[in-house]
C-alpha cells in the first residue's frame, strides 16, 4: 500500500513551464476555418428551398486573418440585402469566436434564386 501513496505524490508536483519561445505553434487548416464558416452560414440562412444546395465557403488564411467567400442559394422572393447581412455577421463572430482570427471580408456570392414551387404546377414547358 505504500507503493501507491509514494505514486500518488509523484503526480502533485507542478509541471516546469516552458518559455514561450520554446513552445510549438498551432496552425489551424484554411479547410477547417472553411467549414466553420459554411455551418455558421447554414445556421444564419435557416431552411432553404428543397433544391437547394447548402451553403459552402472558401478561405483565404495569412498572418492570422481569414477572408472568406461564402457561396449560397436563397429562396425567391426574399430580401437577398438582410440574408446576406445576417450571413455576414454570423460568419465573422463565429470564425473570429471559434478560431480567434482577424475576419477583414466576408463576401456573400448568391449563386442562385429558387421560385416557389407552386402545387399542381405544370413542370417543364408550357405553351
Amino acid at each position: 500500500m505504500t507503493g501507491v501513496s509514494e505514486g500518488a505524490g509523484a503526480f502533485s508536483r507542478p509541471p516546469t513551464a516552458v518559455p514561450p519561445g520554446e513552445r510549438g505553434a498551432t496552425r489551424i487548416a484554411d479547410r477547417v476555418v472553411a467549414k466553420i464558416a459554411a455551418q455558421a452560414a447554414r445556421e444564419a440562412v435557416g431552411p432553404l428551398p428543397a433544391a437547394a444546395s447548402p451553403p459552402h465557403a472558401t478561405v483565404a488564411v495569412h498572418h492570422e486573418a481569414a477572408r472568406i467567400r461564402v457561396h449560397l442559394e436563397l429562396e425567391y422572393p426574399t430580401d437577398v440585402g438582410s440574408r446576406c447581412r445576417a450571413v455576414r455577421r454570423q460568419v465573422l463572430d463565429r470564425v473570429s469566436g471559434l478560431v480567434g482570427f482577424e475576419v477583414p471580408e466576408v463576401a456573400v456570392q448568391v449563386e442562385r434564386l429558387h421560385p416557389p414551387v407552386a402545387f399542381g404546377a405544370a413542370q417543364g414547358r408550357t405553351r
